[in-house]
């Protein structure tokens, strides 16, 4: 092998790599379980605020190799919500409530509701934006109308005009949505901040007006769908500067200080309970009479004020705008702030709140800044509706600034709250947290501001949106959300732990069983793909899933296929009479071919997972990725590795066990001339699955249809049909009750409410749900995960997968092309994944509603068609590559073509029986030990297996002879050669 010291040392790189990002994870799992045992009470119960108070404590300080608690945890290998239990909502800015209000009082004609709703209903368009089919509904209701009189008001002036183009009026419109995305990521993410959830994932879905955020942890669905929904609220308020607020402040030190005291006396040992409570009423009221006194900070000692400031800052920071308080005390300091006795010291009108973010303080601790904002009677001077722009600009200083323009109501209030806030700040308030409170320079008389500071030119992008937030009435409603219990996520890390572990020693005992000493080898490269693999998902912030062990495990069975290829290869090396060390080096040049082919078609198809798919989808592909290119590597390079060192000690073995010595030995079945009754085969099958499709149908998924599931467990065994019984008439409409992952547990699916978009209408849902699950007698249930997906995100989701399988076939389709160079081997693949595809339906369509698990077309079944479409290239391919082989070897002149290409099924037979019996039997573990969540998913792939499998041989190649053959009829025969001679001249010509 070239370049081996080059090998040698990127392994020890990938190496290390992988420790010091899974060290990390270790760190991270021991702080979180040291955080567990600091929170569980005496009845073995954990507080989860005393358990975040204590991850709080240490999230700015050093806690490995100069990493705090913050970095360890955004460097860990972070598990999904299906394996911790969480929340997953896409939100969606409503374009139509947006085009509402641009339009101002025009939005409410006929003709412009007629369109707006023609819009929402073009699912047909739905590769165009809303604006795009808006405009097309409007033109056509009003033809003769330009959008130009519909949009130019005065809350446009300056965009558009009245004699502005429609293309002028349509762009001016995206661009406004836009922003109007970007304004609820940024309110989202500002909003997040109050759950004090570890790892929050925010991201804005590319080419959609949605956001995608998954909250792990979160056991309060409730409260997240309440702070999530609905439109920001923009404020304007006076802020009180920390002079005016002193006397308040010193009384607080008092109080501090006497509750230092009542904490020191109460936690003396020996003290009983009686004393404990008599001082800690008398420290009370003493205090209390200290409070009423008027002018107490003057007359105190020098030792008392000392105490009373020592108290004060042990809590809040100096700042120059006034308090802040270290991150890690923020919870603290909240409580304390809201304790009556400390309210009363304060002005009635005072509130107080938190800054947006934070600034670094003393040994990198973060400071969250306070303020004391004036609202009278909880109303501040002014809110966000008087907005009419805000827009990012420079100075005359060529300094980043924010320019902001105000209605005539607006300017009027601005004026007076200026007039009276000279020298002062301003707090600019969204959602309760202060996004800047800059100082008022002098009265503002027309509502025309500029915000200038020291900004960069994002944080007056970022300012501008939030200024904008409040013109427009954009709420965001959720239109997928899914909820998984805290004990449904442990399972699963039962189930997924399991699944691996007995996956991963099925393979590599059948590994050793069927090629002996190599067999060991090939699983050492195994066991060091699984830790690249873990240690590279690190490195790059993957989150693992259920859906992505079962890629873990997936990948793993499928790196046999590259071993295998290897050692098949060195078998027939040997087979020849070629030294041990020779046999190891052309086995491995000679399958290098198949290796890349197969494997790139798989990833094509992955990649397309990674694209399209969300949620299970998504981390399986992730895995499934990563895990082969891994796999590669080690198979192609780490294998080699051993392989050499063996034969640097003079080692030689046998690449079979005495078991399977003569397994797949001089086999001779014919494939080919048998081909039409396996043409018919496939054929009868199809046609009684295209049968069920017309008069059965398929159970679709939630994903695809819309609607809401929900997983409910009981203590005892419940009868489905029973069930569904009372749910049809509890909520008035048909509903589907599976069991589901045992006898125990129904998955129920229902369509009740699912077009309201009321923040309420989820929480009216589940109580309708469990008001039905009550009704089982001496049965209780209760719901360990939900899920709900809207109409328009079903649409969007069933044009999407099916891009998805087009896309799939098309790129293996010209991968092919470009790679065999004949059209017959093109055709015979993508004839054949369609034939694995439409048989998988048919078995989907014929059994739902009588297997034990879901048999509904969803997500997680396009991602499992894909995933097959992947294998049963991967099988293709490595015949294909074989075929092509045999066609250009010379032993195979004067042979008929169906001879060559039985020749080259037979000779790739034990690879395709090794690889499929590896991964057939890692999917059986998946199935039984995987739990309950990706059975259908599994079963989906291992059917696709199977017949991927069969239709490799019995369609794929048969398709390929046919062609050929066909081909060979149609060009014209070969042409003999005579020699004529003629007087006077020698020629040839043809005869």
């Amino acid at each position: 092998m070239t370049n081996k010291n080059g090998i040698i040392g990127l392994t020890i790189v990938l190496a290390l790599i992988s420790v010091y990002y899974l060290s990390f994870t270790f760190v991270s799992r021991n702080i979180k379980s040291k955080a567990i045992v600091y929170a569980t009470d005496a009845k073995g119960e954990v507080d989860p605020a005393k358990k975040q108070r204590y991850i709080d404590s240490l999230w700015r300080e050093d806690v490995y190799i100069g990493h705090t608690l913050q970095e360890v945890m955004e460097r860990e290998l972070n598990l999904g919500l299906d394996l911790q239990g969480g929340m997953h909502v896409v939100l969606e800015v409503a374009p139509a409530d947006i085009l509402k209000g641009m339009a101002g009082g025009n939005a409410r004609s006929v003709t412009f509701q007629n369109a707006l709703k023609k819009a929402g209903e073009d699912k047909s368009a739905s590769n165009k934006t809303f604006i795009d089919r808006f405009a097309a509904a409007y033109k056509a209701e009003a033809p003769n109308t330009s959008l130009a009189s519909v949009f130019a008001t005065s809350a446009n002036r300056g965009k558009i005009s009245s004699n502005s183009s429609d293309g002028d009026v349509i762009k001016m419109l995206n661009t406004e949505i836009d922003g109007s995305i970007d304004r609820a990521f940024q309110i989202t993410q500002a909003r997040i901040d109050k759950f004090g959830v570890t790892n929050p994932n925010i991201q804005r879905l590319p080419g959609q007006n949605r956001v995608l955020v998954e909250l792990p942890g979160v056991d309060n669905p409730e409260r997240v769908r309440r702070l999530l929904s609905g439109a920001a609220k923009l404020e304007f308020a006076e802020v009180y500067l920390t002079n005016e607020v002193a006397p308040a402040l010193d009384g607080l030190g008092k109080y501090l200080t006497q509750q230092d005291a009542i904490q020191k006396s109460t936690a003396k040992p020996g003290a009983d309970t009686a004393a404990a409570d008599t001082a800690k009423k008398t420290a009370l009221e003493g205090l209390a009479a200290q409070l009423e006194q008027k002018g107490d900070s003057t007359k105190s000692d020098s030792s008392a004020l000392a105490a009373q400031s020592a108290a004060l800052t042990s809590l809040f920071v100096p700042m120059p705008q006034g308090l802040g308080v270290y991150l890690k005390d923020t919870a603290r300091a909240s409580e304390i702030l809201r304790r009556p006795e400390v309210r009363s010291l304060f002005p009635a009108d005072l509130v107080f709140m938190w800054d947006r973010k934070g600034s670094e303080g003393t040994n990198n601790q973060l400071i969250l800044p306070l303020y004391f904002i004036k609202k009278v009677n909880g109303v501040a001077a002014m809110e966000g509706d008087v907005i009419v722009d805000a827009t990012h600009d420079y100075d005359e200083r060529g300094r980043p600034e924010v320019t902001m323009r105000m209605n005539g109501e607006g300017a009027r209030k601005w004026r007076s709250l200026t007039a009276r806030s000279i020298n002062r700040p301003v707090a600019i308030i969204i959602d309760n947290l202060v996004y800047t409170a800059p100082t008022v320079q002098g009265e503002i008389p027309n509502g025309n501001s500029s915000i200038t500071g020291n900004f960069t030119v994002e944080e007056t992008k970022d300012m501008s949106n939030v200024l904008k937030a409040g013109k427009l009435p954009a709420p965001t409603h959720i239109v997928e959300e899914a909820v998984v219990g805290s004990s449904l996520g442990a399972e699963a890390i039962n189930d997924g732990l399991w699944s691996s572990a007995i996956g991963l020693v099925i393979v590599l005992v059948f590994m050793f069983a069927y090629y002996s000493k190599a067999g060991w080898i090939a699983d050492i490269a195994l066991l060091i793909n699984l830790f690249f693999l873990l240690g590279v998902m690190a490195s790059l912030g993957a989150v693992l899933t259920l859906s992505g062990i079962a890629g873990i495990v997936l990948s793993i069975g499928m790196a046999v296929d590259a071993n295998v290829l290897i050692y098949e290869g060195i078998k027939v090396e040997i087979a020849e009479g070629k030294p041990f060390a020779l046999a190891v080096k052309e086995g491995f040049k000679n399958s290098m071919t198949a290796i890349i082919d197969s494997n790139v078609t798989t990833l094509l198809t992955g990649i397309i997972l990674y694209t399209f798919g969300t949620g299970l989808v998504l981390g399986f592909a992730t895995t499934l990725v990563l895990g082969l290119l891994t796999s590669l590597f080690c198979a192609i390079f780490i294998t080699r590795l051993l392989l050499e060192y063996q034969i640097k000690k003079g080692r030689t073995f046998h690449f079979y066990s005495a078991l399977t010595k003569n397994w797949f030995k001089d086999n001779d079945f014919d494939f080919v001339s048998q081909r039409r009754r396996f043409y018919i085969i496939s054929g009868i099958i199809i046609a009684i699955g295209i049968g069920s499709f017309i008069f059965k149908g398929f159970g679709l998924g939630i994903d695809f249809k819309g609607g809401r599931s929900y997983v409910i467990r009981f203590e005892k065994n419940v009868d489905a049909d029973d069930l569904r019984t009372i749910m049809d008439d509890v909520l008035a409409s048909t509903t589907e009750v599976k069991t589901f992952g045992g006898l125990d547990q129904v998955k129920i699916t229902t369509a009740y409410l699912i077009e309201d978009t009321n923040p309420d209408a989820d929480q009216k849902a589940e109580a309708k749900v469990m008001e039905g699950v009550n009704k089982i007698k001496d049965n209780p249930g209760k719901i360990v995960s939900s899920n709900k997906v809207g109409p328009t995100m079903a649409s969007d989701t069933l044009l999407s997968a099916v891009y998805a399988v087009l896309l799939a076939l098309a790129a293996n389709f010209v991968y092919i092309l470009i790679r065999f160079k004949r059209v017959a081997f093109s055709y015979g693949a993508v004839v054949s994944l369609a034939h694995d595809v439409v048989i998988i339906l048919a078995i989907f369509s014929l059994f739902n509603g009588w297997l034990p698990w879901s048999l509904d077309i969803d997500q997680a079944f396009i991602g499992a068609i894909l995933t097959m479409i992947g294998y049963s290239m991967n099988d293709t391919v490595v015949i294909y590559d074989r075929i092509r082989d045999y066609l250009a070897d010379d032993k195979s002149r004067g042979q008929s073509l169906p001879t060559v290409i039985n020749n080259a099924l037979n000779s790739t037979l034990s690879r395709t029986a090794v690889t499929g019996i590896s991964v057939i039997l890692v999917l059986i573990v998946l199935m039984v030990f995987g739990g309950a969540v990706i059975r259908g998913f599994t079963f989906c792939m291992l059917l696709g297996v199977i017949v991927g499998t069969y239709s490799s041989l019995f369609v794929a190649a048969p398709i390929v002879v046919d062609l050929l053959q066909r081909q060979q009829s149609k060009e014209p025969a070969p042409v003999a050669v005579a020699d004529v001679t003629a007087p006077g001249a020698s020629k040839k010509i043809k005869a």
